[in-house]
């Protein structure tokens, strides 16, 4: 029981984490929202297929 209280509060304070930073951010976006467009998973250079920016472009929501 102990075990469960500690996983749901540990899980609860990542929810509340997540809710703040996009509290806090301007327009409520995250930056950089395609993991496919970090250079360092994307070894082959291809561009991202969520807004189709090439690794060394940052990635924009808006334009998908």
């Amino acid at each position: 029981m102990k075990l469960a209280l500690i996983t749901i509060g540990l899980l609860a304070l990542g929810f509340a984490g997540i809710a703040i930073k996009i509290w806090a951010k301007k327009g409520g976006e995250f930056e950089g929202t395609c993991a496919s467009n970090n250079p360092m998973i994307n070894g082959d250079g291809e561009t991202c297929s969520f807004c189709g920016a090439r690794p060394d472009e940052q990635c924009l929501a808006e334009e998908a």
